[in-house]
Formats: structure tokens, C-alpha cells, sequence
């Protein structure tokens, strides 16, 4: 398997650590979203959303959005399994994966920012407090969720989908000195994860384009 991705981007990392955690090799193909590589006509041959990540198979098919690839990995590799047996944990998982997946990265993604910044006009303050206001608002829901049934992960006592959102949004939002103040479910949840060898190697410092 290709993965085309950039160290620093929050969906790249979600798959790398869904990788790892299942052990699985892969190439790793860097996609410099800041120099706008993504943009390219080679690129748009791969996915029409001109985004990273996507997964090219071993057969030649390509998989785009890194939620639609973990649970393609996870039904296709399903130990260890990234969503419980039961329908109920699933569903609790998936919406606490979308609640940073859907709630809060698409508002704080790179091209949002830029928008922000080059269409309307937003100076470094107004773009940062516009990043850090949506961060903490999506980080407080989760915290809530996680007090509904406390566990050593986001859900019970392995990792799951929804660590995988959690952790890179973690990286960012510290990246980016967000308020993480009295998050100490998320914060707990964040060391359990990073004591693991999969989340260490799929960090962003771990890449090989993070030089």
C-alpha cells in the first residue's frame, strides 16, 4: 500500500496510527500541502478533492477521506479492531470521532485558514482565535462524553476510531497553544495513547518529510 499524505495534517496522522496499530506496511508518499503539491495536476489524477490522505491499494484502487479508509482497514484487517462487537459502542464510537472529525477540523483545516486569511481579510489574531474557539468547543463536548462512561481510551480499555481523531487534534491544538485547560479525561486518554508504539511512530516528528 501508498499512503499519500504530509506529516502535519490531522487526517494523514489519523491513518498512520490506524496503520501501525494494526501493523500494517505501507509506502509513505509526502504531499507538502503548505507548497500546495496537493494542488497539481499528478495529484488531482489520484483524487478529485485535491486532499490528503488516499490510500492506494496493493490492486491499484484508490481510497479517499480517512474515516471511510480506517474502517475500510478495519474491515479488512479486524484485529486489533478499532470499533466494538456491540452496535451500541460502535455508534458511540463514531460519534465521538466525528465530533473532531466533522465538528472541528473541517472549521481548522490548512484551506480554511488561508480563506480566512487571503478572502476575508482575517489578520493573525482574528485567524488564531477563530482556531482556538472552535478547538476548545469540540474539545469540551468530548471531555463530556468521555465522563458518560469513563475508560483508560476514549472508549474502554483498547484503542478505538475515535482515538485516532482525538490524538492528532491534540498535537494541534497544543501546536497551536490552544486552551486544553481542566480537559482531563481527553488529557489522560492523549498519555494512554501516546505510551503506545503505533501512536509514537505515526506521530508527525516520526515522518520522513518532517525534516
Amino acid at each position: 500500500m501508498r499512503l499519500h499524505n504530509y506529516f502535519r495534517s490531522s487526517a494523514s496522522f489519523r491513518v498512520r496510527i490506524a496503520l501501525h496499530l494494526k501493523g500494517l506496511p505501507y509506502d509513505y508518499v509526502p504531499v507538502h500541502l503548505v507548497k500546495g503539491e496537493q494542488k497539481s495536476a499528478a495529484f488531482g489524477a489520484l483524487t478529485a478533492e485535491h486532499l490528503v490522505p488516499v490510500l492506494e491499494l496493493d490492486d491499484g484502487r484508490r481510497l479517499t477521506q480517512s474515516m471511510a479508509i480506517i474502517e475500510y482497514l478495519d474491515e479488512t484487517h479486524p484485529q486489533p479492531g478499532l470499533l466494538p462487537a456491540d452496535a451500541g459502542g460502535r455508534a458511540r464510537v463514531r460519534a465521538l470521532a466525528q465530533v473532531i472529525a466533522c465538528e472541528v477540523h473541517p472549521l481548522n483545516n490548512l484551506r480554511v485558514l488561508k480563506y480566512l486569511v487571503h478572502q476575508l481579510q482575517a489578520d493573525e489574531a482574528a485567524k488564531m482565535a477563530w482556531y482556538r474557539h472552535w478547538v476548545r468547543l469540540g474539545l469540551e463536548a468530548y471531555e463530556a462524553h468521555l465522563a458518560e462512561q469513563p475508560g483508560r481510551f476514549s472508549h474502554g480499555d483498547a484503542p478505538t476510531l475515535a482515538d485516532c481523531c482525538l490524538v492528532p487534534q491534540i498535537f494541534n491544538a497544543q501546536r497551536f497553544d490552544c486552551d486544553l485547560a481542566g480537559l482531563t479525561r481527553i488529557m489522560g486518554v492523549f498519555d494512554a495513547c501516546m505510551a503506545l508504539e503505533a501512536f509514537q511512530q505515526a506521530q508527525p516528528s516520526a515522518c520522513p518529510d518532517a525534516a
